[in-house]
């Protein structure tokens, strides 16, 4: 039996935003997050995790150029190190919803953990990006725009393939990191990198 589509709205509010997170497991690069306000159903939208590479920089165009409003926001290895990778998620949303053109009346945010920003209204739903559309819109957005920057860091240090793992702790990732050493890129508090605290020789 065929799934069926997200639901758009969750309140009665008339501006809802979603809000979702990127790269909160990885060895390397920001975690990013992004808002969004939808102004319409969005056909094919779904968790970022249930998509392709193709599906979601296409659905990444439409969200943008549909969209009342969206924004993205990058906070660095360096934070992530200093309040931790669940505080740096949630401060990554706020400076999101910080970037949006308009005002939300009512915050739609995936998982279980959130702050309260600006006393609005907010609920917290686990696995909401694969339940409604503002969440997966900004499900996509955030993790369209974390691998684009991963890419473009992995034309500078190329040893650690970013380009394909995305920073996340792959077998080659781990290996790379043994051989050359950590960068500037990497967060000192995860994994393997809190082993190797010496950055390597490639700051960039």
């Amino acid at each position: 039996m065929e799934k069926p589509p997200l639901v758009f709205k969750r309140s009665n509010f008339n501006l809802e935003a979603g809000c979702d997170e990127a790269g909160r497991g990885c060895l390397a690069g920001p975690v990013v997050a992004a808002a969004v306000i939808l102004r319409n159903p969005i056909a094919g939208l779904n968790d970022s995790k249930k998509t392709t590479a193709v599906q979601r920089n296409q659905l990444r165009v439409q969200i943008e150029k549909e969209a009342i409003a969206f924004a993205i926001a990058f906070v660095n290895p360096k934070r992530i190190d200093k309040i931790n990778i669940l505080n740096a998620s949630i401060e990554a949303m706020h400076l999101a919803l910080d970037g949006l053109s308009v005002k939300p009346e009512y915050l739609l945010v995936d998982g279980n953990r959130f702050k309260s920003y600006r006393n609005l209204p907010h609920e917290c739903i686990v696995r909401g990006d694969g339940i409604f559309q503002p969440i997966a819109a900004a499900s996509i957005l955030a993790k369209t725009h974390r691998d684009e920057y991963m890419v473009q860091l992995d034309e500078a240090l190329p040893m650690y393939g970013w380009k394909s793992n995305m920073g996340y702790p792959t077998k080659k990732h781990e290996q790379a990191i043994s051989e050359h050493g950590i960068s500037v890129h990497h967060r000192t508090s995860f994994g393997i990198v809190k082993t190797l605290i010496q950055p390597s020789l490639f700051e960039h």
